[in-house]
C-alpha cells in the first residue's frame, strides 16, 4: 500500500505558473529540516514512490513536480526549462512551506538542480545526494537521452505503455520483469482524459537537451562542483551507467575536501531506482549523519 501524502500546490518563482508537489508527513520530525527529492528529465514526483517507502517513517519529505512534469503547469517558453529556473522555484517551494534549510536528493536533472540550489544559498542546504549525476556529463549517455525525449504518440494502454518504458530503460534495469515495467509505466506516465496513455512531461522539455553541449547546461560544470567543495556529498553511480563515469566520481572526491561518500549500485545503469540494497545502505547512514 503507497504511503499517502499532502497535495501541495504554489507558484513558480517568476509567479506565472500554479507547480505541485507531494508532502509526506507521516514521521513526526519536530523542526528538523525535511528532505527535498528532485526527479530527472522525464520524471516527476511519482518516481521516488519506490525510495519513499523506506524514508517516510524518518524524515519529512518535499517531493515536487518540476515545471512541465506531472501535474505541474507546461511553461509556455521552452527556454525556461533549465536547472538554475528549477532551482528557484524549489526556494519558491520551501520558502512557502516555511522551510529554512533542507537536505537535497537528486536523480540525474534533480542532481544538478541541487548542486545549482547549494551554490546559490549554501546555508539553506544541509546535504547533498547525487543520483547519478556529476560536474561531467558523458556524451554517449547524452545521446541516448536525445534520441528518446520529446513528442510521441500516445500509447493504447498501460501495457503498451510499460513495453515503451521498458524499451527505453531495460539496459540502465536489467532485472525488472513484467509487473515491475507496469508499476514504472504508472510512475512515470498519465492518463488523458480521451483515456490514452503518454509520458508525464512536457515534450518541449527535448530542446533543453539539444545539441553536444546543451544552452540550458555550463559549458563547464566543475566549477560549480569546486563550490560544494565543504558540502556534505552522497555520490550514487550505476555499475554500468552512460551519463557518470566511474573516473568522474573519483575526481570529485580528490576535488571534494568535505564530507564525501561514493557508491556504485551493481546491475544498475543510468539511473539506479534508489531502493537498491547498496544504495540504501550508502543512504541510510549518510542521511542519518548530515541530514540534520
Amino acid at each position: 500500500m503507497p504511503i499517502s501524502f499532502r497535495s501541495h500546490r504554489y507558484r513558480s518563482a517568476c509567479g506565472r505558473l500554479e507547480l505541485f508537489a507531494r508532502i509526506y508527513d507521516v514521521a513526526n520530525r519536530g523542526d528538523k529540516p525535511p528532505l527535498l527529492l528532485m526527479h530527472g528529465l522525464t520524471r516527476n514526483s511519482a518516481d521516488f514512490e519506490p525510495l519513499v517507502e523506506h524514508l517516510a517513517p524518518h524524515y519529512r519529505l518535499v517531493v515536487p513536480d518540476q515545471r512541465g512534469r506531472g501535474l505541474s503547469d507546461y511553461d509556455s517558453d521552452p527556454a525556461n526549462y533549465r536547472p538554475d529556473i528549477y532551482a528557484a522555484d524549489m526556494f519558491a517551494l520551501l520558502d512557502g512551506l516555511g522551510v529554512g534549510r533542507a537536505g537535497l536528493v537528486g536523480t540525474s536533472m534533480g542532481g544538478l538542480i541541487a548542486m545549482v540550489m547549494a551554490v546559490m544559498q549554501p546555508d539553506r542546504v544541509t546535504s547533498i545526494v547525487l543520483n547519478d549525476v556529476g560536474p561531467q556529463i558523458e556524451a554517449a549517455g547524452l545521446a541516448r537521452i536525445q534520441g528518446y525525449v520529446g513528442p510521441m504518440q500516445d500509447a493504447a494502454s498501460w501495457d503498451e505503455a510499460a513495453a515503451r518504458c521498458a524499451a527505453v530503460n531495460a539496459e540502465a534495469l536489467p532485472d525488472l520483469g513484467p509487473q515491475d515495467w507496469l508499476s514504472f509505466a504508472r510512475r512515470t506516465c498519465q492518463k488523458t482524459p480521451e483515456g490514452s496513455i503518454r509520458f508525464a512531461y512536457d515534450p518541449a522539455i527535448a530542446t533543453s537537451t539539444q545539441g553536444e553541449q546543451p544552452a540550458t547546461l555550463p559549458p563547464d560544470l566543475w566549477p560549480l562542483w569546486d563550490a560544494l567543495a565543504e558540502m556534505p556529498v552522497l555520490v550514487l553511480r550505476g555499475g554500468h551507467s552512460d551519463l557518470l563515469a566511474a573516473a568522474t566520481v573519483t575526481e570529485m572526491g580528490r576535488r571534494h575536501s568535505g564530507p564525501f561518500t561514493a557508491c556504485e549500485v551493481p546491475g544498475r545503469g543510468h539511473a539506479p531506482i534508489l531502493d537498491e540494497p547498496a544504495a540504501l545502505m550508502a543512504l541510510e547512514p549518510f542521511l542519518q549523519t548530515w541530514a540534520v
